[in-house]
């Protein structure tokens, strides 16, 4: 029989390995950011202070894993409130003049991250931490981008989030009309996925400016809208026909990018297809290349200013683009059904006329899902885009006078060819 002194009971330690790693974490994170801190006139903490906060929130989460101690959270928060609030005596008072409370904040997050580390995910907190650190140190220069845009740019980011969270997530996600492929969350997202990267290529060209060079003013108007780009390009070679060669080489790097966006859509739409998709699509990107290389070695260079572009995120384009788009999926659909592959490139080839993106998104959306093959998907694709390069050449002559359209001709000779043979031999 054993003695009392012989009795021992087990409890479970505090500290375990996990939780060391915390209190690490949230020390590292508290330093990071009163580092950063250290460096501004505000008083209310630096280097010291934030890395306490940080071990106050992880001690506070620790304690509060102990049972009848829940509570001890939210009084530390509490307390975090407080003694921020006595900081900020003199502000209160009016004694000072009224700054920011980036540092207040700052504080209160770091005590948040600290519990969270014991209390969540520390990927997420490292993640989160990092943010932070990194939005503090920029403000000189997020400062001075927001003073730089105009009431256009924050229209059109102001739009875009129109398009992407107010709207996006109102839309049923579920199948309607003919057919049953009609899904009007899927067709806004892909919609809100188009504006982006047409903002994108706006933001590139606000970061790069107006004089941003031929190369450069093709890749980001073909980004934006390559056939935007050709019919502005078009109507200056009208006017300045020396520059007939220069405004059709833009026209070609512009229809080239055409499969950056296309890489990016299939990317988002099918990623597991991705690799089944790329050899054909990146033979024919080599082919543009290398004739938008030579091309630029023969004309004249000179640095161009690029044309103010329209805001890419306006709810007008977007609706029509969704329009368009809902317009392909029934309308592969139903070549689908009565006419077999053969109707699906027809649909291509009209539909890539106007417009690459519907078709690329469409014919992806169909290959992931295991609809549609994926050898009938990109060469549906390659059928729109020789459909696009002829009336973006038709477009090019039309507005652009006899020089442009010669130059067109000759540039697109050799993707057009090289796209046909792809078409033709590719097994």
């Amino acid at each position: 029989m054993n003695s009392p002194r012989e009795s021992t009971t087990t409890t479970a330690p505090l500290l375990d390995a996990e939780s060391i790693a915390a209190f690490a974490i949230a020390l590292g994170l508290g330093l990071l950011i009163g580092l950063q801190r250290e460096r501004t006139t505000d008083r209310l903490g630096g280097i010291r202070t934030f890395p306490l906060i940080a071990l106050f929130g992880a001690l506070t989460a620790q304690l509060s894993l102990s049972p009848g101690m829940e509570w001890l959270m939210l009084t530390g928060l509490l307390a975090m409130i407080a003694l921020i609030l006595l900081g900020n005596l003199d502000r209160l008072r009016g004694d000072e003049d009224t700054a920011g409370i980036t540092t207040e904040v700052s504080a209160l997050l770091v005590y948040l991250l600290g519990a969270f580390l014991v209390l969540g995910d520390k990927t997420v907190a490292v993640t989160v931490g990092g943010t932070i650190a990194v939005l503090l140190h920029f403000k000189p220069g997020m400062h001075a981008f927001v003073e730089k845009l105009s009431e256009k740019d924050l229209r059109s980011i102001m739009q875009f989030a129109v398009l992407s969270l107010i709207i996006l997530p109102v839309l049923p996600n579920r199948t309607f009309g003919p057919y049953d492929v009609l899904n009007p969350f899927s067709i806004w997202l892909l919609v809100v996925l188009i504006v982006g990267i047409g903002l994108g290529g706006y933001a590139a060209y606000k970061i790069a400016g107006a004089k941003a060079g031929t190369l450069l003013s093709g890749l980001i108007g073909g980004l934006i809208s390559s056939t935007a780009t050709t019919v502005t390009y078009a109507r200056m070679a009208r006017t300045q026909q020396k520059a007939a060669g220069l405004a059709a080489l833009v026209i070609l790097i512009a229809s080239t990018s055409m499969f950056i966006r296309m890489f990016v859509e299939i990317t988002v739409v099918a990623p597991r297809k991705l690799s089944a998709f790329l050899p054909p699509l990146v033979l024919l990107f080599a082919v543009n290349l290398v004739v938008c290389g030579l091309a630029y070695l023969r004309v004249q260079q000179r640095e161009d200013a690029m044309p103010e572009p329209g805001n890419p995120a306006e709810l007008k384009p977007a609706l029509i683009f969704g329009a368009l788009y809902a317009l392909v999926v029934l309308a592969i659909a139903a070549a689908k059904e009565y006419l077999g592959d053969q109707g699906i490139y027809v649909v291509a080839l009209i539909s890539g006329f106007t417009d690459v993106d519907a078709i690329t998104l469409s014919t992806a959306n169909l290959a992931a899902s295991g609809s549609m093959e994926v050898h009938t998907a990109w060469r549906a694709m390659v059928i729109a885009s020789l459909a696009n390069l002829a009336f973006k050449a038709g477009a090019a002559g039309f507005l652009g006078g006899l020089p442009l359209f010669r130059w067109v001709l000759a540039l697109f000779a050799i993707p057009f060819t090289a796209g046909l043979a792809v078409l033709w031999f590719w097994p």
